[in-house]
């Protein structure tokens, strides 16, 4: 069978774990084979802003399965296909379909093209992920409010109104299980934005009582949170909704959530700066109900 020509439909955005698939490419690669279907319910790791890793899981095909050493995004023109890093094309890009390349190890019998195979998600590592990518968005919007004092010009606010430190200042962020660690720079851009850090680090105790409290209310109110997606491809426009107490916040994301803050008992958003590299990390944790 020849490269697709549309991009993978995707469900992980809808909470599935599991769905039927055809595979339409097989193809070698120096980190294994690539098996790429038309559908598939598996979170890839996006190379661009790889926040939230991928699905573990596995391939049943042919009465047994195959497991997935990783799953990324791809891109191919109908000619080549790129995978992860490889990728230079850029979304919307003419004649581009872009796709859920899971790998399987090279030792391993791949399914045939054409064949009908079974994508099975890690139920359980994918609810710590979603947990994790949750409270980040969260302990964010808490952490906007904690600094929206120390603005001095009008710049993006966020969903509730406040400067939006995290969108101005993040340079990284890493999803892991049941947290997330994002780093910030309070560099020369930041403040020309009109972002205050004078005495920020011996004002950090307060700071981080104030994004403690907010978080502490917010999960006692237990507001639902979904994935809005505007499309079923890979490429489609997806956001993270929470339906706060103050109104309700949307954030552009591609990653997986919980459907509720009733699915936790606490977030919480660690603080640390480091002044010489004008940097500000938050590391969120959370605590499920379990």
């Amino acid at each position: 069978m020849s490269l697709p020509s549309v991009d993978t439909v995707v469900s992980f955005a809808g909470g599935a774990v599991s769905g039927s698939a055809t595979v339409v490419h097989v193809a070698e690669h120096h980190r294994g084979t690539v098996v790429l279907t038309d559908r598939t319910p598996c979170h890839p790791v996006d190379p661009r802003w790889p926040d939230q890793g991928p699905d573990r899981g596995e391939l049943h095909f042919g009465g047994g399965s195959v497991q997935l050493i990783d799953a990324v995004i791809g891109a191919t023109d109908g000619v080549i296909l790129a995978v992860g890093d490889e990728v230079t094309a850029r979304r919307g890009d003419p004649g581009w379909a872009f796709v859920v390349a899971h790998l399987i190890s090279g030792q391993e019998r791949p399914p045939a093209e054409g064949e009908e195979v079974v994508v099975a998600v890690d139920a359980g590592y994918r609810l710590r992920l979603s947990a994790g990518h949750t409270g980040c968005h969260v302990a964010a919007l808490a952490l906007n409010a904690a600094l929206a004092g120390r603005w001095r010009k009008a710049v993006t606010t966020d969903g509730l109104g406040n400067p939006d430190f995290d969108q101005l200042a993040i340079v990284s962020s890493r999803i892991r299980p049941d947290g997330a660690v994002d780093m910030y720079r309070m560099g020369r851009t930041l403040r020309k934005k009109g972002f205050d850090a004078e005495g920020l680090v011996s004002a950090l105790p307060e700071i981080q009582a104030v994004v403690d409290q907010q978080l502490a209310r917010w999960v006692a109110a237990g507001p639902a949170v979904e994935v809005v997606s505007h499309g079923p491809l890979l490429t489609d426009l997806r956001e993270w909704a929470c339906y706060l107490p103050e109104g309700n916040v949307r954030i552009p994301c591609g990653g997986t959530h919980l459907r509720s803050l009733t699915e936790v008992v606490a977030i919480t958003g660690v603080l640390q700066a480091d002044p010489s590299a004008g940097e500000l990390t938050m590391t969120t944790t959370v605590q499920r109900v379990e």
